[in-house]
């Protein structure tokens, strides 16, 4: 059976939408990302300001402690801004996960960074 006109343009117009839904997608993941990439930025320059100036410092532990989600707060029980990360990588033993996440990344704890990622296999 021949597919008439309206049919080949009703098909046309499909997969546009479905063209135009996937480029709306990936642009919105990339302001994700980008949005991510900026925090992670601006987080890491106020960390290294905290560690040299007492003003910051205390702006951090003062935004630390007002932070509205208690699991939040949790990433940062015996944190101080002094505690970062040296510039070369984790050379304190901080692993990554089966995820590829930090394993010690605001766990807040030693134990719960020691035990496998859920579905690792041991």
């Amino acid at each position: 059976m021949a597919e008439t006109e309206l049919e080949r343009a009703e098909k046309r117009y499909v997969q546009a939408k479905a063209r135009l839904l996937a480029l709306k997608n990936r642009a919105a993941t990339q302001a994700r990302k980008l949005d991510t990439r900026r925090k992670v930025i601006l987080g890491g320059a106020l960390v290294d300001l905290a560690a040299r100036d007492d003003g910051a410092a205390k702006l951090l532990d003062r935004l630390v402690r007002n932070l509205p989600r208690e699991q939040d707060r949790k990433a940062f029980l015996g944190w101080s801004p002094g505690d970062a990360l040296p510039e070369e990588g984790a050379a304190d033993g901080a692993s990554v996960d089966a995820t590829g996440t930090g394993s010690g990344m605001g766990s807040g704890s030693a134990a719960a960074s020691a035990q496998p990622a859920r579905g690792a296999v041991p």
